[in-house]
Formats: C-alpha cells, structure tokens, sequence
C-alpha cells in the first residue's frame, strides 16, 4: 500500500520548540501551579518545578513553535529532486505562513503531512498553537468528527511499529538501522533550548530541523525500498 502513494503528494514536515518564557520565573503565578501541577508525574521528587521548566517546549501550553522545516518531492520525467524550505520568524508569523501553504498547495484529498512521531507530537502541536493564537485549523489539522482513515496524517514512527503500540523508535535510531546518513551532526533535540534563548543560535535550528525533515523523507523511501535521495537531489529553497 505504502508504495501506490504519489510521493508529490506528500508533505514532509519536522518542527522544533522552546518553553515559551526562557525562564520559570517569567511566569505568573498561576501558570507557575499549573506548570507544578501538570508535571508533578514526570518530575516525581527528583526535580523542582523550576529546576523541570527547561524542558517546558514538549508541551504545547507551557512552549512554543520556533521553526516549521517542510519538504516536498518534484518529479519532472525520471529526474526526481526534494526541495527544503523552513518557516520561522514569530511564532504566529510562521503558524500562518504553514496554514497558506497547506491551503495552496496541499489542502485536496490526496494530500498527506508526514512527520515522525507526528501524529503524537508534531502535528497536534501545531493545532493546538495555532488555537492558543487564535488561528484557524486547516481542514488537515482539524481532526474534529473524522475516521481514522480520513486523518491525512502518516507518521513514519507508526509505519514502522507494524501494530506493536508498545514501541518508541527515535528518529536517529532508524536513521542508523536502515543505513541512511544521521541528520544528528550538530545539536539534539535537548539542545534546542540552550541554542535558542543563550546562544540566539536560530539558524543552527533551521539547519537541525531541515536535516530532519529530509531525514523523514528518506526513511519513507526506504519503507518504499527505494534508493535514497543523493545530495544533489536534495534544494534548499
């Protein structure tokens, strides 16, 4: 099945995010206990609510989308190419800017948005961002009444689970199984806090999070057992 889809069809997508205040102490009060309150399980007696606020970005009501990377595949006759662009800026600037794309480009029945973890992380993150900045849903991020194989979501973490709900599989783990170059050269995902707020480091995200949605890119290719994308085949736009 996974090799009939038209991979033009496709839109390939990574985002990354940040704590929406660089520090715990930007917080009123109130958003202090809520924050104490919703990660009272993960932190148990090991840390303090402050000491947990650096890893405040996984969650969409304490963080905030920095970057959108997205990519897409043009064939023209038997010359195949990726093109790579990244939304970034505010972060209702960049919501927008992926809304129009998806409206223009992306937004019929055929069309899909694939991430790795996407359908746990990448694309309700992004709903709920743009609801919080009072953005409306695109059709293909409002989910609201539809059946599961009306959701145009793949998520290539979910392909290679094979029905075993169990199993978590990182990006760079399946990237270095199914021999396809790491896109982890530079920075981690633990790291893009640190690179945002102390070093101002936006383009080295840019970098990071474009290498990961060609990456995603490449582990859909090998599940189609197809050859990767070569460097050349590969434009940054």
């Amino acid at each position: 099945m996974i090799q009939k889809l038209n991979l033009e069809h496709i839109l390939f997508l990574d985002i990354e995010t940040v704590p929406e205040k660089e520090g715990f102490d930007e917080l009123d009060d109130e958003l202090k206990s809520l924050w104490e309150h919703k990660t009272k399980f993960q932190r148990k007696d090991e840390f303090t609510a402050e000491e947990f606020y650096d890893r405040a970005g996984i969650w969409a009501e304490f963080g905030k989308i920095i970057c959108i990377s997205v990519g897409y595949f043009k064939m023209e006759g038997d010359t195949r190419s990726f093109r790579v662009t990244t939304f970034h800026g505010t972060e209702i600037k960049l919501l927008k800017e992926f809304k129009n794309l998806i409206i223009t480009h992306f937004s019929a029945a055929r069309h899909l948005l694939c991430a790795h973890n996407g359908k746990e992380f990448d694309f309700p993150y992004i709903a709920r961002r743009m609801i919080i900045n009072g953005i409306d849903l695109p059709y293909k991020l409002d989910l609201f009444g539809k059946k599961p194989w009306e959701v145009a979501h793949l998520d290539t973490m979910d392909l290679w689970k094979f029905g075993d709900y169990k199993n978590y599989t990182s990006l760079k783990l399946m990237t270095k199984v199914l021999g396809i170059p790491s896109p982890k050269d530079d920075i981690d995902g633990s790291q893009v806090r640190d690179v945002f707020y102390e070093e101002n480091g936006t383009d080295r995200i840019i970098d990071y999070c474009e290498k990961d949605t060609i990456a995603v890119a490449q582990v859909l290719l090998r599940l189609r057992n197809e050859p990767l994308l070569s460097a050349d085949e590969i434009k940054r736009v």
